[in-house]
């Protein structure tokens, strides 16, 4: 299997893209990665999209359907134990922080303990 960085940035880069954004592919490759590694099945990461597609939330299109992926992996990360609920937000608001106070056209880089290292 091709890493998941790989992966991402491949998809992302072809002619014939199939995600309209850069953090789809890698939402994507991080899926496939935690099921290679015995995460989660596939029975149960299909019964987690579903939930959040056929829930309330989801308006349809492509960036509300990676929207909904990313909501199923956070959901079932949280459910399989690979991470608690304030850990998640924690790691969430730090990036967030992080995206927010990033130079355009510079990577957005978390620090040792999710802090970000802001301006380098």
């Amino acid at each position: 299997m091709t890493p998941p960085d790989a992966f991402a940035d491949a998809a992302w880069m072809s002619e014939d893209r199939v995600f309209e954004e850069p953090w789809q592919a890698q939402a994507f490759a991080l899926t496939v990665q935690l099921h290679n590694q015995g995460a989660f099945t596939w029975p149960e990461w299909a019964a987690a999209l579903s939930a959040q597609l056929h829930g309330p939330d989801h308006g349809g299109g492509g960036e509300q359907y990676y929207a909904a992926w990313l909501a199923a992996l956070e959901s079932l990360t949280v459910a399989k134990g690979l991470i608690d609920t304030p850990a998640l937000a924690t790691r969430k608001a730090d990036w967030a922080h992080a995206y927010e106070h990033t130079p355009h056209g510079k990577p957005v880089v978390l620090g040792a303990g999710g802090h970000a290292n802001i301006g380098k």
